[in-house]
């Protein structure tokens, strides 16, 4: 099995927005460990997630920037990038551009489904670039 296609796979279909498609690639007992609150760590958690993601972010694009595959582990480094233009946890809409760095890493079941998923984004720059919180100073 190719996890690392699969792992591709998966940011294309939450680029073009197809949140059950996504779903299929994830296990029935799927474990999220990135806890989002209010949302269960489970493979109906992670679609929700995505969803309001997707609304808040309609033009939400995830594009893999690097990928290294061991074994059942797949961690890749993508760009998230989209305006906002719906509610965004409890934010309002801003019309406002967000580029930022995350990392994931996600362990694919003996099926060649992501069984458990770990992740990582900058927040903190997202919510500079999006004005909610001020940027530093230059450096």
């Amino acid at each position: 099995m190719d996890h690392a296609a699969t792992a591709r796979r998966l940011y294309e279909l939450i680029s073009a927005g197809d949140v059950d498609a996504f779903g299929d690639l994830l296990a029935d007992d799927f474990v999220e460990h990135e806890v989002t609150p209010g949302l269960a760590p489970t493979k109906d958690g992670v679609k929700s997630f995505f969803r309001m993601q997707l609304t808040a972010f309609p033009d939400l694009r995830m594009s893999v920037e690097d990928v290294v595959a061991d074994g059942s582990k797949v961690v890749a480094r993508v760009r998230y990038t989209g305006t906002q233009r719906g509610a965004f946890m409890t934010m309002p809409a801003t019309d406002k551009s967000v580029d930022v760095q995350l990392i994931d890493i996600f362990r694919f079941d003996d099926d060649g489904r992501v069984g458990e998923h770990w992740g990582v984004i900058d927040l903190m720059a997202m919510m500079q670039q999006l004005g909610f919180v001020p940027a530093g100073p230059a450096a």
